[in-house]
């Protein structure tokens, strides 16, 4: 039985390629491994309440982060920079996905786990 090339769980579309272990979206650029989960990890990722960050690795209250991309603050002009260590984070129910709130050098402001790695 051939192997079927997954679409793109970012945008939906086929056009994709494998690219060492990875596969790639051209379309939208997104990237993702092409191993499989195993059926143990698909059940912890999936809606446990355990906050995961952009590595995977579950997040808990009092941890350290570090911003993993530049995140533009809304309702202002500044912009929390990649690399920034973010210290004593809380770990909210909060809308949209913001799921960690935390206190910057910006004030304080939830975040989402997805662009933050634990340090």
């Amino acid at each position: 039985m051939p192997h079927t090339v997954p679409a793109c769980p970012q945008c939906g579309l086929e056009n994709t390629y494998p690219d060492g272990t990875s596969y790639v979206c051209p379309d939208c650029a997104h990237e993702w491994p092409q191993v499989a989960d195993t059926p143990e990890s698909d059940a912890s990722d999936a809606g446990d309440g355990v906050v995961r960050d952009a590595n995977g690795n579950p997040l808990a209250d009092g941890d350290a982060v570090i911003l993993v991309k530049d995140l533009k603050v809304k309702g202002s002009s500044s912009t929390l920079k990649k690399g920034t260590k973010i210290k004593g984070i809380r770990l909210v129910d909060g809308a949209d996905g913001h799921n960690v709130d935390c206190k910057t050098d910006l004030g304080s402001m939830l975040l989402k786990s997805e662009f933050l790695k634990k340090a």
